[in-house]
């Protein structure tokens, strides 16, 4: 279930539980910030489950990273805050005051799964440790995204280093094949040093989750920033170990694959494939060269990596006299291929359209809404979905704690007293 601006997300209600995820009925403590435990918890509540996001008094501090509109009603709840943290409930509270830390294992009490992207140690230094929270929730999965891992599951030599998006990619492989050429170690655009990690934290959530079903009991889970980029990375591995040579920024080429790559078009690039002897002879007939399929040069995949500079002089020579638009229909559907796009070429492709992956949101103390990237993962029985915006900071903090019980005297005490928003 996927809702648009207008028809459900105001109200902030959660849709009937017949129409919702596979997760719907699991409890997920969210002690994350930025982007990675942001938005693997995010993918959890996309699926279903009740991610409560526990933020500090001054909020996660992407509320204030942007962008943000010209006006001034949203310079706490910008796109950035707006698209990791959607259906969730918020929870601001102060983790080093004893009542915030009563707070939350009040929460966990009932909880499934816990998860925190703080360096290793600051949990255990507030009294919240995994083997503290184990003990008051035998089933409880307490998960973790650090940079470079937590001690329990293998004491990383840098794991006291804080550690971003950059910080990964670059130690964990994937700047170093990324460029266009070999002194060129690139950034990839999107934060896929957070982003894959997240992923994969959710995978082995879930994983945990099944283990937790079946015997009661919880289990620490840990992903270090840096391995996961690794493990996407996992073709320098193996081309060290065969080839003995040092994979390097190869462009926008593949170095096992011929062709596999980019071309040049009159108004902007192309990508294409033709990895398998059918797939080259249909792109040789396509670009008017049939002579090139039984030319001992480019004969089999091995031969064109060799001569792969002439093969790509070829592809261009035909592609840069065509559009983009007239590629489209040569090349769509015959071989594996995709025109290079912008976020406007997106917004105008009734793929995204069809597959609701563009999806808005009601902007808080606004007429105005946010679009951000909708749910990839579908499903026919539950299909989950985006249904709430991000929570204003201390959104409902009075709603969570009402249904532990505590009175509005208590939280309005402690509200006053600093201890919550």
């Amino acid at each position: 279930m996927v809702c648009q601006k207008g028809e459900c997300l105001t109200d902030n209600k959660i849709p009937p539980a017949n129409s919702w995820g596979v997760l719907n009925g699991v409890r997920v403590i969210d002690l994350t910030q930025i982007l990675a435990g942001p938005f693997c918890t995010a993918m959890l509540a996309d699926q279903g489950a009740d991610v409560i996001k526990i933020e500090p008094i001054s909020g996660d501090l992407t509320r204030t990273f942007g962008p943000h509109t010209e006006k001034n009603e949203d310079q706490e709840y910008g796109g950035y805050f707006a698209s990791v943290n959607r259906n969730k409930r918020g929870l601001a509270l102060d983790l080093k005051n004893p009542q915030g830390k009563e707070i939350i294992f009040r929460l966990i009490e009932n909880a499934d799964v816990l998860v925190e992207n703080f360096r290793a140690g600051v949990m255990d230094r507030l009294g919240l440790s995994y083997e503290t929270l184990h003990k008051k929730n035998p089933k409880l999965v307490y998960a973790t995204v650090r940079g470079f891992g937590d001690p329990r599951t293998g004491k990383s030599p840098y794991v006291a280093w804080p550690a971003f998006d950059i910080v990964a990619q670059a130690m964990g492989g994937i700047m170093g094949i990324t460029g266009s050429h070999q002194n060129d170690p690139t950034k990839v655009g999107p934060g896929v040093g957070d982003l894959i990690p997240a992923m994969m934290l959710a995978f082995g959530i879930v994983a945990a989750l099944r283990h937790a079903e079946r015997t009661g009991q919880g289990q620490f889970v840990d992903v270090a920033m840096l391995d996961g980029v690794l493990a996407a990375c996992e073709r320098i591995i193996y081309q060290h170990s065969v080839t003995g040579q040092t994979p390097a920024p190869e462009g926008n080429r593949h170095p096992l694959i011929c062709p596999f790559g980019m071309a040049k078009t009159k108004d902007g690039w192309i990508t294409l494939a033709a990895q398998s002897a059918e797939e080259w002879r249909c792109l040789c007939e396509l670009i008017g060269r049939t002579e090139l399929v039984h030319d001992q040069r480019f004969i089999d995949n091995k031969a064109r990596i060799a001569h792969q500079d002439y093969i790509y002089e070829q592809i261009e020579a035909f592609t840069s006299q065509k559009t983009r638009k007239q590629l489209v229909a040569l090349f769509g559907g015959k071989i594996p291929f995709g025109p290079v796009y912008d976020i406007n070429d997106i917004l105008e492709d009734d793929h995204y359209r069809a597959r609701e992956m563009i999806i808005s949101v009601d902007r808080p103390h606004s007429s105005g809404s946010y679009q951000i990237a909708g749910v990839p993962v579908r499903m026919t029985e539950t299909p989950g979905g985006i249904y709430r915006r991000a929570p204003l900071l201390g959104e409902h903090t009075d709603e969570i704690l009402n249904k532990l019980g505590l009175s509005q005297q208590q939280i309005k005490i402690w509200r006053d007293n600093g201890v919550i928003k």
